[in-house]
């Protein structure tokens, strides 16, 4: 959602994308709900992590050692009740964020805050703008994709298969972003780019599972970090979402976000499913209408046109890191 000013009736002057017209309000801030539940999780008693912490140093001594936010946070304490796990988890995204690699720091938490964005993780987006500016990074870029480099906006694309449905990606998505041009990416660029985005994807997942808190901030009365809306929006950063004129007509506001898709696929399985209760289908007409249903789902959307991509056959697995 790009600002078209600070008022909520100069917002209404506006289309917005998807998500930000669900979730519009009319306040300026949005303030972050207190948890329900106090420590790292809330699903899991503050009393088990906190016993698991003081009992265990060998998890202070991995966060001194490889820990990027350089502080034990909701995330490493979770995950302290399975040391070794973490200690795989740490190494690998030490590597990732903080080793000599082909892609500059402020971009690898750039790429970092566009994988949670797809999720609207709110957790690892906080978590990686303030790195992202710690390491250099153009505070301009956190007001959408339109303020950044064009080879990171080519990134959106892949970003977004790689959230909702990486079984489409093919071939012909490789050779577009490596091709020979002005804004490509080397292929070296290109796997670490894809291995941040698989792993914050991943670890979006495992935020929301896990119940992770948002992090106690001690600037703050209540404890809890505002997201400001005129700072940046989590769309902004999902998508490349331009300003549209609510006056423009409908089939110039392009952009229909994958979620939405997905949403309507699953209603089309419901009625599939519904007509299966209603009526004895044969085994090969419900096969008939499932690969049906398949084929129109797929499409993605690629500014304000359609693309169709063969079915790949071999579905990705992506996992934040692999324990050894």
């Amino acid at each position: 959602m790009n600002r078209g000013g600070s008022s909520p009736s100069a917002a209404a002057n506006y289309l917005l994308c998807t998500n930000c017209r669900k979730v519009l309000r009319k306040d300026k801030r949005i303030r972050v709900s207190q948890p329900l539940t106090r420590g790292p999780s809330a699903f899991i008693p503050e009393k088990e992590v906190v016993q698991a912490n003081t009992v265990d140093e060998r998890t202070n001594f991995l966060v001194e050692e490889y820990s990027t936010s350089g502080r034990l946070d909701n995330i490493t304490q979770v995950m302290s009740l399975h040391t070794q796990y973490l200690e795989s988890f740490l190494r690998s995204q030490f590597y990732m964020l903080r080793m000599d690699g082909p892609l500059p720091l402020p971009y690898r938490h750039y790429i970092a805050i566009m994988a949670a964005a797809r999720h609207q993780c709110s957790y690892l987006i906080n978590m990686h703008v303030d790195e992202f500016l710690k390491t250099g990074g153009i505070a301009e870029w956190l007001n959408g994709l339109e303020y950044v480099p064009q080879r990171l906006k080519n990134l959106n694309e892949i970003n977004k298969l790689l959230a909702h449905r990486p079984w489409l990606i093919t071939k012909e998505h490789i050779q577009k972003l490596v091709k020979t041009g002005e804004n490509n990416w080397s292929l070296p660029e290109l796997v670490h780019a894809v291995v941040l985005l698989a792993h914050y994807h991943a670890l979006a997942s495992f935020v929301f599972g896990s119940g992770i808190n948002p992090e106690r901030d001690p600037e703050i009365s209540n404890g809890f970090r505002l997201i400001s809306v005129n700072n940046f929006c989590v769309c902004d950063l999902a998508n490349d979402n331009n300003i549209e004129n609510a006056s423009l007509s409908g089939s110039n506001f392009g952009i229909v976000d994958s979620l939405s898709e997905l949403e309507a696929l699953m209603e089309r399985m419901k009625r599939l499913q519904e007509e299966r209760e209603d009526e004895e289908a044969s085994q090969e007409e419900m096969s008939t209408r499932f690969e049906k249903e398949k084929k129109e789902s797929l499409f993605v959307v690629s500014g304000d046109t359609f693309h169709s991509f063969p079915h790949s056959g071999a579905f990705l697995h992506f996992l934040p890191f692999s324990c050894s």
